[in-house]
């Protein structure tokens, strides 16, 4: 039966495998786009999309003239692409889970201030609070409220699932922008310690946002608290123009 999974991702994940299996050590060089078009007999296209998907997905880092290196074991997550927790973990390797916390309809709206801009959710509005995990390791803990207008009974289905596939399939909704605002901080409640399976302190990266469907619609805002020694956030910024 033919495949619908593109042969550059099928091999990205089999490179990771390696790494994440120890076969491939933090500072090792992975296999080149010569290794990968002879390997695999692929085109020397695929070979190149095949690095840059390992790359993104944060397990290795190229070096220009050196080759491409495996890199230390922390999750990458880009802030300038529309990804959900679940497929950020699939692309960096690792198997995600979900533990939910809390569910419930409130009356009341949501708001915040994200880059210095005031937004709204009106109610009511679902409260879902999350645990998101990577092979079993707690990683993120998260808070949704999430438009009950355009999500109605949302509550029914299975919430230990990705949500942003949930409101793709189930409600047809498709997601148009996420505009979000990062800051340090520090894991040191017990509450919060306990359910990051933590002894002490650790750096944290509180990430607050909202994200918008069809023209400038909220469908939900968040509030989520990432673990600061498993994630990196990258940022990509291209020039549009030359200032004069």
């Amino acid at each position: 039966m033919f495949s619908m999974i593109p042969k550059y991702f099928s091999i990205s994940q089999a490179i990771i495998s390696r790494i994440r299996q120890g076969d491939l050590q933090p500072g090792m060089k992975i296999p080149s786009e010569n290794d990968i078009i002879k390997t695999y007999q692929v085109s020397n296209t695929t070979a190149r999309k095949t690095l840059q998907e390992i790359e993104n997905a944060g397990w290795a880092i190229k070096i220009k003239g050196k080759g491409t290196f495996v890199r230390s074991a922390n999750v990458e997550r880009s802030a300038t692409r529309i990804l959900g927790f679940t497929r950020n973990m699939i692309e960096a390797g690792y198997r995600p889970s979900t533990k939910l916390l809390l569910s419930r309809l409130s009356k009341k709206g949501h708001q915040g201030v994200i880059n210095g801009r005031f937004y709204h959710l009106p109610g009511p509005l679902y409260r879902i609070v999350r645990l998101r995990y990577a092979d079993d390791i707690p990683m993120m803990y998260e808070e949704r409220f999430i438009s009950q207008e355009f999500c109605p009974g949302i509550t029914q289905h299975d919430l230990e699932q990705s949500l942003y596939d949930l409101y793709e399939q189930r409600y047809q909704l498709s997601l148009t922008e996420v505009k979000q605002m990062l800051s340090a901080s520090i894991i040191d409640d017990e509450d919060m310690m306990s359910l990051f399976d933590l002894t002490g302190p650790i750096p944290a990266i509180v990430v607050e946002g909202v994200t918008f469907f069809g023209k400038e619609l909220i469908l939900e805002m968040e509030k989520s608290v990432y673990r600061g020694d498993k994630y990196k956030f990258s940022v990509r910024a291209r020039q549009n123009m030359i200032p004069t």
